[in-house]
């Protein structure tokens, strides 16, 4: 997949996933090419359904190759939170789509605003499967015990030059 493959896929996976709508598939585009810096676009369309985390690692991949970003945990997720926030929907829109479900049924609210945070990468579903688990057992009662794989550890570089 290349990266113009990529950016349909990451729009494929907006629309599908109901981040935006198809309306806005020119606008949020555009606002990709602008954080990736790209100058040029040609439309071609992915040739599938791709994971979230495989599309994303091409566009970053690039941007770092570009020197767009550095090549580190951090500035990667701080560029493919951008990336991402060219597809998402205004605050107030996820606010009221919540308080509607919550109306409903608080568990649908809780349960849909979930799986947007997923859909939206603010889960990184992809490194929750690394968690490491184990449920080990006291005179309480079973304790689930997780070693938190999804946020990594400071990137040595990056302290550094916080020091400086």
């Amino acid at each position: 997949m290349n990266v113009n493959q990529a950016i349909n896929a990451l729009l494929d996976h907006g629309v599908r996933t109901g981040l935006m709508c198809e309306c806005d598939r020119v606008y949020s585009r555009n606002a990709l090419l602008a954080a990736l810096k790209l100058d040029y676009f040609e439309d071609e369309p992915a040739d599938g359904e791709y994971p979230l985390e495989d599309v994303l690692k091409v566009l970053l991949d690039d941007a770092c190759a570009r020197g767009v970003c550095d090549d580190s945990v951090t500035f990667r997720d701080l560029l493919d939170a951008r990336l991402m926030d060219c597809m998402m929907p205004r605050p107030s829109e996820v606010i009221g789509k919540f308080r509607a479900l919550h109306a409903e049924c608080p568990e649908k609210a809780t349960d849909w605003f979930y799986k947007f945070c997923g859909d939206s990468d603010y889960i990184r579903r992809y490194r929750i499967r690394n968690d490491i688990k184990w449920v080990t057992q006291t005179e309480f009662g079973g304790i689930d015990i997780t070693i938190n794989m999804s946020k990594p550890e400071k990137d040595p570089r990056l302290i550094k030059l916080a020091g400086k």
